[in-house]
């Protein structure tokens, strides 16, 4: 018996054994080569320590989870240094795959080739079908789509109920009800002999910077002027430093002296205060202002200051940088970040207008009735002017800038509206145009 051989069963054992282990090594080889296959996207995002950011990171982990063969990394950075990080990375040629950029910048990251056109990526060709018109044309350069946004944005005015009715002032219900210029400086006037001290708060306090360009070139085109021709984009003469815009300079430049205005505005408190009841700014106060007036709240639209009313429009928005290696991935990124969960997950934490219809139909603020309903109305029925679509845009806004802060503190317009264009004019000769390349 003992020089038996070993039976059958015995020596399937032994293969079964030796199978097992050669099948975990495979899974193993298998494992290790699935990771190996998943395709990192890095991506960049402004935001500091707040909703944005908790909601990017909430946005960028379901889309890990969902999607086994990409992996995003996610870095939020700080705004004040963001652009100058961009431009350092661009031109280190290390730019992450998906970055965020202020509106206006599209256009001359785009001319200097930071980014690349979306058109051709097909997760992305439906989306641009559903954004609103003014987050199309704002992230379109030469015919080209080059972003897509989540949000956009606008200016109305916030009025203080109570305090308007006391005053005798008349309440508009909507933008084709909307005050003229007689009837906004009556209302000043009317609010500062009541003992409002400044009856309109403008939001000095957010400081020199993108401000000014967004919060009062509206005022400008109100009046029918603007910050450079748009016909050619080729000169900001005779329009920056043209009649119309040198009135609402002016204008502005009167409600200050006349303490309507307060032009050394420390904090964002003036209206939830009391020592304003009008606000000329955006929807994200709504939830500090609506939390210190409650039902006295009321949100009017831009004022008829000349032929039309005006709005800012446009915001931050997302783009696939020329440096990025995986540009397929990418795009696949950026339509997770358009759909209508996330969208609603970042502008219910920022409280501005979601950028696709779908998106805002289900949004409590801005779906029709909705207490922010006035912003997607102004955006809809023409009153937003979304800023200059050119590689320029840096250097208008700056000029602006400097040439309003002289005119608040009681400087000629003309002059420095002229000193403003001719900046300008001499940045485009600088640069032959912008022409296409």
């Amino acid at each position: 018996m003992s020089l038996m051989r070993p039976t059958a069963p015995h020596r399937t054992a032994g293969h079964a054994a030796r199978g097992v282990r050669l099948a975990a090594v495979a899974a193993a080889l298998a494992a290790a080569g699935a990771a190996q296959a998943q395709t990192t996207v890095s991506m960049w995002v402004h935001a500091g320590p707040g909703p944005e950011r908790d909601a990017y990171a909430a946005s960028i982990k379901a889309f890990n989870e969902a999607n086994k063969d990409i992996k995003v990394d996610l870095v939020a950075l700080p705004e004040g240094s963001y652009s100058d990080q961009v431009n350092a990375a661009a031109l280190a040629k290390k730019l992450p795959c998906v970055l965020d950029f202020d509106g206006p910048n599209v256009y001359n990251y785009a001319w200097t080739k930071k980014i690349v056109p979306l058109d051709a990526y097909a997760p992305l060709q439906a989306i641009k079908g559903q954004m609103l018109p003014t987050l199309v044309r704002q992230g379109t350069y030469n015919g080209k789509l080059y972003s897509v946004g989540q949000f956009d944005s606008g200016l109305a005015i916030w009025g203080n109920k109570k305090t308007l009715t006391a005053a005798g002032i008349r309440i508009p219900k909507g933008v084709d009800d909307a005050w003229t210029l007689a009837e906004f400086e009556d209302a000043l006037k009317k609010l500062k002999a009541a003992g409002v001290p400044f009856p309109l708060d403008m939001k000095f306090n957010y400081g020199i910077g993108e401000w000014v360009s967004y919060g009062f070139a509206p005022l400008l085109q109100s009046f029918g002027g603007d910050l450079i021709d748009r016909k050619t984009y080729k000169t900001a003469k005779g329009v920056l430093n043209g009649p119309a815009s040198v009135k609402a300079a002016q204008t502005l430049q009167g409600w200050i002296k006349a303490g309507y205005v307060n032009p050394a505005a420390k904090n964002d408190g003036d209206f939830a205060a009391g020592k304003s009841a009008l606000s000329w700014v955006g929807h994200w106060v709504y939830n500090d202002y609506k939390k210190a007036l409650g039902d006295d709240l009321v949100l009017l639209p831009m004022p008829k200051l000349g032929a039309k009313a005006a709005t800012g429009a446009g915001s931050w928005n997302f783009g696939i940088s020329a440096d990025c290696k995986a540009p397929d991935a990418a795009a696949k990124v950026l339509a997770h970040l358009m759909s209508k969960n996330e969208i609603l997950r970042v502008t219910d934490g920022n409280g501005a207008v979601p950028g696709t219809t779908e998106a805002q139909s289900a949004s409590k603020n801005y779906a029709a009735g909705g207490p922010l309903r006035l912003y997607v109305d102004q955006l809809n029925k023409g009153v937003a002017v979304v800023r200059p679509e050119t590689p320029a845009y840096p250097a208008i806004s700056s000029a602006f800038a400097e040439a309003m802060n002289n005119i608040f503190g009681g400087a000629d317009a003309q002059k420095e509206l002229d000193k403003a264009a001719k900046k300008i004019d001499q940045t485009i000769e600088d640069n032959k145009g912008y022409p296409s390349r």
